[in-house]
């Protein structure tokens, strides 16, 4: 057994089956820290904890409660036109490498914030976010998994004006405005999944479904990623990565978000991401 892991009202927690949440500082007597920046770096005593649930008793239930993002990156770097059929829709050339930009961490929200619209071109991107929990440099693609510490969901929010507004264009500016980086709900080890490589992913715009694949379809797998970004600089616990997301985008097709629209994202095995444009 793996664990779920969340931060609740900036308390370390675990979630269970059930959906009920269990703040770590308590249910260990003071063991495990109540920091999420802290207790990361122990994912052996999450596990074992999340093992004895059963026998102990939940805060309350995780739907409602102050749920922040699962983890503080460090470095947040992202991978684009990862999907076979975005890069369709989106006019592009598949690429031969991964392409690669960053969003600023400042952008990084929780799972049911805000979205703080700031022009007439946001779109929507629902992506598997991977945390990295032992660094390394040169990580072989065979070892790459035994470096992350867990998957959880994201959006990677985009302004299309700014993004393209200079040739090349700023994919970091463009995806980096405050609020563009709704994170979580939930930090999912790796064995808690049947298969960390084949996750479906969803998006929804009011409800309207515009996005839905499986992570199995991307070009560049989580180990190529892995792998390829640690050929280039040291890894370390805490950066994440934004691992691309599927056709389906609203800017290939004129369609922005707009004050009060809400984007639903979701992620198998992770949770909902739900956030209200304003």
């Amino acid at each position: 057994m793996g664990f779920r892991f969340a931060n609740v009202a900036g308390r370390s927690s675990l979630v269970d089956d059930t959906g009920d949440y269990y703040d770590l500082e308590q249910i260990t007597d003071g063991a495990v820290s109540s920091d999420p920046n802290v207790v990361l770096d122990d994912p052996d005593a999450l596990t074992a904890t999340q093992g004895r649930l059963d026998d102990m008793t939940p805060v309350g239930t995780f739907d409602g409660a102050d749920i922040r993002p699962p983890v503080t990156p460090r470095n947040v770097l992202a991978v684009g036109l990862n999907y076979a059929d975005h890069v369709a829709e989106s006019k592009m050339v598949t690429p031969t490498t991964p392409l690669v930009f960053t969003k600023f961490p400042s952008c990084i929200v929780g799972p049911n914030a805000d979205v703080e619209l700031r022009s007439a071109h946001a779109d929507y991107e629902v992506e598997l976010v991977v945390v990295i929990g032992r660094g390394g440099r040169d990580i072989a693609a065979g070892a790459a998994w035994d470096h992350v510490l867990g998957l959880t969901a994201g959006q990677d929010i985009s302004d299309r004006a700014l993004q393209f507004a200079a040739k090349p264009p700023h994919f970091d500016l463009g995806k980096s405005r405050d609020t563009y980086g709704p994170l979580g709900p939930t930090l999912v080890s790796p064995d808690m999944f049947a298969d960390p490589t084949d996750l479906a992913l969803t998006c929804a715009i009011n409800g309207e479904v515009r996005q839905n694949s499986r992570t199995s379809n991307m070009i560049f797998s989580v180990a190529d990623q892995i792998a390829y970004l640690s050929s280039i600089m040291t890894l370390a616990p805490g950066d994440i990565i934004f691992t691309g997301t599927p056709d389906g985008v609203g800017g290939p097709n004129g369609i922005f978000l707009q004050p009060g629209d809400v984007i639903t994202s979701w992620v198998e095995g992770i949770g909902t991401l739900t956030n209200r444009c304003v």
